[in-house]
């Protein structure tokens, strides 16, 4: 049986939907907890596939907190040994900070909520995208930092506020910048640890849910096709 580590950063960030893929795939899925949990042990394990989860944090805070530096080290590791290996929002980051590039707070502001994707220059070279670039599904978009993409990676989606919203290395890495694993059930506990969040950036949790439970079972459909398609490329 193939073995999933997802490495998660807050609890409530889960893998959401995702998880009813891997385990329809046949992975048996261990949770890692980046902040208490031992990353070296997951780098000895060498799983068939990485997941790295969202989180309110920064890549760039490793002073702060130190894990972040293993992380890295975790998903360099990888990328150079051609490892599967998948990062949503935080996540996406901190795999284009493993391949080289930067990252940082965005500069125009946070975007939290729900729109569309729109295609890169190369996601003709990836159809199993076409499901999420669907004019009828919105994904949930939810973070204030963005990067640069790496070097010689494929540039998958794009939205009106940031240019870079997914990106593949060759076969083996993909990071996305948005929540493509997001269920309205689940995003109950999004709202109560990203209180302060919301509340900081005048965002309404009421409008917040009501547009996931709008949205978020196209995209869970959407996601469907999305995760078998990518699956099959290992």
């Amino acid at each position: 049986m193939p073995k999933a580590a997802a490495i998660t950063h807050v609890p409530f960030e889960d893998l959401g939907s995702l998880e009813r893929e891997l385990t329809r795939a046949g992975y048996e899925i261990e949770l890692v907890d980046a902040s208490t949990g031992d990353l070296g042990t997951v780098a000895k394990s060498n799983p068939d596939l990485l997941v790295l989860l969202g989180g309110p944090i920064g890549v760039y805070e490793g002073e702060t907190y130190p894990f972040l530096n293993a992380e890295i080290e975790l998903v360099r590791a990888r990328l150079h040994a051609k490892r599967p290996t998948v990062g949503i929002c935080l996540g996406a980051q901190l795999i284009a900070a493993a391949a080289g590039a930067p990252v940082y707070p965005g500069r125009t502001g946070k975007e939290i909520g729900w729109g569309p994707i729109y295609a890169g220059r190369d996601t003709a070279l990836f159809p199993e995208f076409a499901a999420l670039l669907d004019p009828e599904v919105r994904v949930l978009h939810w973070h204030g930092d963005t990067f640069d993409l790496p070097a010689g990676c494929h540039h998958l989606a794009a939205t009106t506020a940031y240019a870079n919203q997914a990106f593949a290395i060759g076969n083996h890495a993909l990071g996305l910048q948005f929540h493509v694993e997001a269920t309205a059930p689940g995003l109950e506990r999004w709202y109560v640890g990203h209180a302060c969040e919301l509340g900081a950036a005048g965002i309404d949790v009421r409008r917040l849910r009501q547009e996931g439970k709008t949205f978020a079972p196209a995209l869970n459909s959407a996601a469907q096709h999305f995760w078998r398609g990518w699956f099959a490329r290992w």
